[in-house]
């Protein structure tokens, strides 16, 4: 079955993002990488497993969205000016504008992040 299958509408993008978001948000229980040392899954394992870190979460979302048609970008962030980067998640293009879609806190979809710092990475 589908993930946007039970979503009411004709050609509604928004409630399709929502319920991917939602799947993602939801089913994909948030796990850090093996200290010291980054890895990222495949979204195919993210979901075998179903636990991956903001990484595999993203690559995962991203995934899925694109399969439907919507374009996404990653969103690398710091969370001080000179800091590294220690976060990425999934944005999604709605008509002109970008909407941030995090998925390992309980935020809504479009929710702006507080951030020192971002790099974004276009698919």
């Amino acid at each position: 079955m589908s993930l946007v299958s039970e979503v009411p509408g004709h050609k509604n993008w928004t409630a399709q993002i929502k319920a991917i978001h939602a799947f993602v948000q939801y089913s994909i229980q948030y796990v850090r990488d093996v200290r010291g040392v980054e890895t990222l899954a495949t979204p195919v394992k993210t979901l075998e497993f179903r636990q991956g870190d903001c990484d595999d979460q993203a690559v995962l979302l991203a995934s899925l969205l694109e399969s439907i048609g919507h374009p996404t970008r990653f969103v690398a962030m710091k969370q001080t000016l000179l800091g590294p980067f220690v976060h990425v998640y999934t944005e999604t293009k709605i008509g002109s504008n970008w909407y941030p879609l995090e998925t390992t806190e309980k935020m809504q979809p479009g929710q702006p992040m507080r951030t020192a710092g971002r790099m974004v990475e276009h698919n």
